[in-house]
């Protein structure tokens, strides 16, 4: 009887505990979601993280080149804004843009003064002056502004390496623009972390 007893006053004990342990998610769910409205509301956290800005030189397409113009071409020769027209093709009919030509547009950048340097066991030098032409935009041609001294120097001392052989034929010529490109991205790569120079161009080539 006494087994009886107890059992009849424990169940209502179990009762109780199984409401409260339903009763218990009910309260945390609804003010977990009221806590989570709220949080949002207030800027706690966001539902995605925001990506970081890539700072980084874009390529220019083609059709965004810089274009030059002829003198006197005013409207009604080479369109409404003066933009040359397309150069023609066989037959005379206009080539279409980006056929046969360059991915991306080309800037180019003339890089002030001239160099001389004496040649490699020689006693020749030469006077070159160089310019620069990149595919990507404006950026590459500020951050070449920026560093020029920088340029020059390392620009100089590439050209110290050129042997006497290397400037009467047209490969050691290039053999030369490959060293001034790797030159000069190296120098950018170093201050601004991006080089982007693809090729360089002879404006004078002087031997003495």
């Amino acid at each position: 009887m006494a087994d009886t007893k107890d059992e009849k006053t424990a169940a209502p004990k179990k009762k109780g505990k199984l409401l409260l342990l339903i009763g218990l998610p009910v309260l945390a769910l609804a003010a977990g979601g009221g806590g989570a409205v709220y949080a949002m509301q207030a800027g706690w956290f966001n539902a995605a993280p925001h990506a970081e800005a890539d700072d980084t030189p874009k390529l220019v397409p083609k059709s965004e080149e810089k274009r030059a113009t002829l003198a006197g071409g005013g409207e009604g020769e080479g369109g409404e804004h003066g933009e040359a027209a397309p150069a023609a093709g066989e037959g005379g009919k206009p080539t279409p843009a980006g056929e046969g030509g360059d991915k991306y547009a080309s800037s180019y950048y003339p890089l002030e003064k001239e160099f001389t340097s004496n040649l490699q066991g020689s006693v020749h030098f030469i006077q070159v002056g160089v310019a620069v032409s990149t595919p990507y935009d404006q950026r590459v041609l500020e951050n070449i502004k920026t560093h020029e001294i920088a340029i020059r120097s390392q620009v100089l001392m590439a050209l110290g390496e050129t042997s006497e052989e290397e400037v009467f034929t047209a490969e050691g010529k290039r053999h030369i623009q490959d060293r001034l490109v790797k030159a000069i991205n190296a120098v950018l790569k170093e201050k601004e972390g991006f080089g982007g120079v693809s090729n360089v161009y002879f404006t004078n080539f002087i031997v003495q």
